[in-house]
């Protein structure tokens, strides 16, 4: 049973939400679609209007951790909402073919307006007008911020395909992450890791607590991350990296198909069966020959594919967490580029943490080790658990939150799922790969 302490009333949540107490009481959702604009804002739009206008609007960073009895009551109070909205219709579709952005007119607008007030991401007294104007702008951006896109307050086909979810798939995704959730629902320990893959996020947690937040990039559709629990055991600093078989299959030896010098740029270093190096020169390329032989890379932020820092976990699909030297893809909406393996944003202070109970390691020592080019290993004491889980909605904190289910696990609908392509079974060695970036 869940602690009374953790559920809040359903009017609160339902404000919360943006879903006004007649709304989740009497009103019909259609009631607002069918209100006449009332001339608030006549055909001009409110140029002066800042984002920052409606703080109620704004989704601000959790620090109530994805796996808790928070997270999972809320999501029970969301699906009692999302059924009652189900249940009156849900909400319309916005009409695409055109990109919506500040200063656009017509009744696109309408539409979006329209949708974003079901959801409660726009208030229904800023009316029906064809303008939009910096309040729909800031509605469309707490959508954004909802679903795992990027806040740009336009309305372009990636915001455009998630407003047209229709709310019963919404209500099934929700229904479908309880029982994940609920998984979770005994003691993770005092300490321990998140990784939602569908979110590619990391989170910390100690004491109940968000201490830390940090996006990640995880397994391509055609090489997934697992779900799993495990333990972090060990902290390597400067390391190597040893090239999988079926990268070498994959990827390297059709980079070196193209590109003769592709491996002494990148000072990856082929080694034979006794441990001596040899030339790249002396391997048929134009065959698997390359399967035969070792290929590491050397030691080096600026261009080894694990960067600094890996984070050693133990488990049977040969995954494990790291930094990475292409610190672009953590800007990025889709950053499903790994090969089943993690990248850590900011991974210095994620080490930081792990390593919190490791005396004399804090954060001058961490960053030391790292200076020092020399390659180091240190155990975690205790090992930490981690939790890699595939939690595509959930609510906390007063906000329903989706995420592309990138992966096709939800079981239905094409609406929640993007067509980015079919998914396929973890690699057998599922490592790091700057290979195939």
């Amino acid at each position: 049973m869940l602690k009374s302490s953790t559920l809040i009333s359903r009017r609160a949540f339902g404000r919360s939400l943006g879903l006004g107490v007649a709304t989740l009481a009497t009103a019909r959702f259609t009631d607002a679609f069918a209100a006449p604009a009332d001339g608030q804002f006549g055909n001009q739009a409110e140029w002066v209007q800042k984002y920052e206008a409606d703080e109620r609007l704004a989704v601000p960073r959790a620090t109530t951790p994805l796996l808790s009895q928070p997270t999972m009551a809320q999501t029970e109070q969301a699906i009692t909402l999302y059924r009652d909205l189900a249940s009156r219709g849900g909400w319309g579709t916005v009409p695409g073919g055109l990109t919506m952005k500040v200063g656009s007119r017509g009744n696109n607008v309408v539409a979006l307006r329209r949708r974003l007030i079901a959801s409660g991401d726009l208030d229904a007294s800023t009316g029906q007008s064809q303008v939009f104007d910096s309040y729909v702008e800031a509605g469309v951006r707490r959508f954004q911020a909802r679903h795992g896109i990027g806040t740009t307050g336009i309305v372009a086909q990636q915001t455009l395909q998630a407003l047209n979810v229709p709310a019963q798939e919404r209500l099934r995704q929700l229904e479908t992450n309880l029982i994940r959730l609920r998984t979770f629902s005994g003691n993770l320990g005092q300490r321990h890791v998140i990784m939602n893959i569908p979110g590619a996020e990391v989170q910390t947690v100690e004491n109940g607590q968000i201490q830390t937040h940090h996006a990640a990039g995880v397994g391509k559709i055609d090489r997934q991350s697992p779900v799993m629990q495990a333990k972090a055991l060990e902290i390597n600093f400067n390391p190597f990296w040893t090239v999988p078989a079926s990268i070498i299959r994959k990827d390297l030896i059709p980079k070196m198909q193209a590109d003769p010098n592709y491996l002494t740029d990148n000072k990856i270093r082929v080694f034979n069966g006794q441990g001596g190096e040899i030339s790249p020169t002396s391997i048929n390329w134009n065959s698997m020959e390359a399967t035969n032989y070792r290929f590491r890379q050397d030691p080096g932020g600026d261009f080894n594919s694990l960067g600094f820092v890996r984070i050693n976990i133990a488990n049977p699909y040969g995954v494990y967490m790291h930094d990475t030297p292409a610190k672009g893809i953590f800007g990025d909406d889709f950053r499903f580029v790994s090969s089943g393996c993690v990248r850590v944003q900011n991974v210095r202070d994620y080490v930081a943490w792990l390593l919190k109970d490791n005396q004399g390691w804090d954060r001058n020592r961490i960053d030391e080790a790292i200076r020092s080019g020399q390659q180091m290993a240190v155990k975690l004491t205790p090992a930490v658990p981690v939790y890699w889980v595939y939690i595509t909605a959930w609510a906390n904190e007063g906000i329903v939150q989706f995420r592309e289910d990138i992966y096709k696990r939800d079981g239905f609908g094409s609406g929640v799922a993007s067509a980015r392509g079919a998914p396929k079974p973890i690699m057998d060695t599922a490592a790091e790969d700057m290979l195939s970036e």
